[in-house]
């Protein structure tokens, strides 16, 4: 009992702010399932507790190959301002502790349990809003062809669905996100609790994924069929709430129905404790001289790595900037006028500074800047993707990767590049993210480059930049093209002077 106090209490000093912000995020909609797992995986470990006992405790040194890559992995987090990662690193550290005490029969035992942990961890925003946006566009796609199979007209552009007499948005409520995760750790409890070989079990949760994408899908697609005659109450409130629990239901008869045809099938039961596990039962059980001598190295690792954390300076430098509502409106023969974004979406992206011009030559061609500037993106904060935004809204991306351009004083300077469709309409997009002194492409690079920064210049500001060009009826992408490099040369150098670069 001293050790798990010992332990718990080491474990609370080192991830109190990541574990404080993970019990914060339960109290989301999306993920106020997590408050019930705790108690399902000790619940599990009681269930195994027979069995557990059976087992010789024996220490295993091998448990610090998992121990000393999950500290790397805290300080992983703790610099690269990812709070996920502090979580799987809290997680590794209380796995490989077993491993350490219990040795690897024990640990083998409950290792089911353990690695239904991560079940309690939210998302970060970036994964947590693609995910969102993939599952709200899969399933709005299938619930329009269910609504035109049922004789409706219905059209579907990005997750809005147009029905004629009205439209339908599939926001993230009506992703299936709040649903996805209850109901794979359903399928998980179920395939826990079912004495059927692995392969039928993990065909059962791996089934979980496609059930929760047509359940919601016939939601949305009766939601559709029944606004007409009931209104819009059918898509809010009480209805909106019911239809949602609905799912879980019958997702959940439909896995009890699978469980009874898996059972049918043919197949072998693993094998008893008895036959597998009664020669450990001789194994030589580990003195409590071994047990101290873990204990204080682990503990003492614990310990080196809190004191580390509280002693080393991680205060950042963030560098002085000008405000970016002073950027220039006149670039060339391009005159811009200044556009501003409601407060509730300046709160939602965390942004510190930003513009958004609208910028028109002399011939009418029309470009829309947009810079969001970022003092820090430490443990939850980070940059929002436009690719996510553009998506959800309905523009559907025809050619989308990297674009190296030739930009006069820059060199090879490398965008994403994004030709998308909407109504008829087209847009030809760029967009980056200059990164102290880097111009990086995507969130996996802003990451790692966040992490070594933090390390070695304690600065983690960076900022996105993009670029939007209508493409007339008529008019070649190529041409459009040019209009963006053109400008680009022109307000790089202003945009240079606002957005601070390697120098600290």
């Amino acid at each position: 009992m001293l050790t798990v106090v010992v332990y718990a209490g080491l474990i609370g000093l080192l991830y109190y702010d990541a574990l404080a912000h993970m019990v914060r995020g339960w109290g989301s909609e999306d993920y106020n399932y997590c408050y019930l797992v705790p108690f399902v995986i000790l619940y599990m470990i009681w269930e195994k507790r027979d069995a557990v006992k059976r087992l010789p405790v024996q220490v295993s040194g091998f448990g610090f190959l998992l121990f000393l890559p999950a500290l790397a992995l805290f300080w992983f987090g703790e610099l690269g301002g990812e709070y996920l990662t502090l979580y799987l690193s809290a997680w590794l550290v209380v796995m490989a502790l077993f491993w350490i005490h219990a040795g690897w029969y024990r640990f083998k035992e409950i290792l089911f349990p353990l690695m239904m942990i991560p079940a309690m961890f939210p998302l970060p925003s970036f994964l947590h809003n693609r995910l969102s946006l993939k599952l709200k566009l899969l399933s709005s796609q299938i619930g329009v062809e269910m609504m035109q199979m049922a004789g409706m007209s219905a059209y579907r552009e990005g997750n809005v669905i147009d029905l004629g007499f009205t439209q339908l948005q599939v926001v993230d409520a009506c992703s299936g996100l709040r649903y996805l995760f209850p109901i794979i750790i359903l399928g998980l409890l179920l395939a826990w609790f079912f004495r059927a070989p692995f392969w039928k079990r993990l065909l059962l949760v791996l089934s979980t994924l496609p059930l929760i994408v047509l359940t919601n899908s016939v939601r949305i697609a009766i939601t559709g069929l029944l606004y007409e005659p009931f209104g819009p109450k059918v898509a809010e409130g009480f209805f909106h709430d019911f239809s949602g629990w609905l799912i879980f239901m019958v997702t959940l008869a439909i896995l009890l129905l699978e469980m009874w045809l898996l059972e049918k099938m043919p197949g072998h039961l693993p094998r008893t404790f008895h036959e597998d596990s009664a020669k450990r039962m001789f194994a030589p059980v580990s003195s409590s001289l071994h047990q101290r001598l873990v204990l204080v190295m682990a503990a003492g690792l614990l310990l080196l790595s809190w004191a580390l954390a509280q002693g080393v300076e991680f205060r950042e430098k963030i560098p002085v900037t000008q405000p970016l509502n002073q950027f220039p409106l006149t670039i060339g023969s391009w005159q811009g006028e200044r556009q501003g974004m409601e407060e509730k979406f300046i709160k939602a992206l965390d942004l510190s500074d930003y513009f958004i011009i609208d910028y028109q030559d002399d011939a009418g061609q029309q470009i829309n800047f947009y810079t969001a500037y970022y003092e820090s993106q430490r443990k939850g904060e980070s940059i929002h993707s436009p690719a996510s935004c553009m998506t959800g809204s309905g523009w559907v991306f025809k050619e989308v990767g990297e674009k190296v351009l030739e930009i006069s004083d820059y060199g090879g300077f490398t965008v994403n590049r994004v030709f998308m469709l909407k109504s008829g309409s087209q847009q030809l997009s760029y967009y980056w993210f200059p990164q102290r002194g880097r111009n990086l492409t995507n969130a996996y690079q802003l990451k790692i480059f966040v992490f070594w920064d933090a390390l070695t210049k304690q600065r983690t500001d960076g900022a996105l930049v993009r670029l939007i060009t209508q493409v007339g009826e008529f008019e070649k992408v190529d041409d459009a093209d040019r209009r963006l490099q053109s400008f680009m040369s022109q307000a790089l150098p202003f945009l240079d002077q606002y957005l601070p670069g390697a120098e600290r």
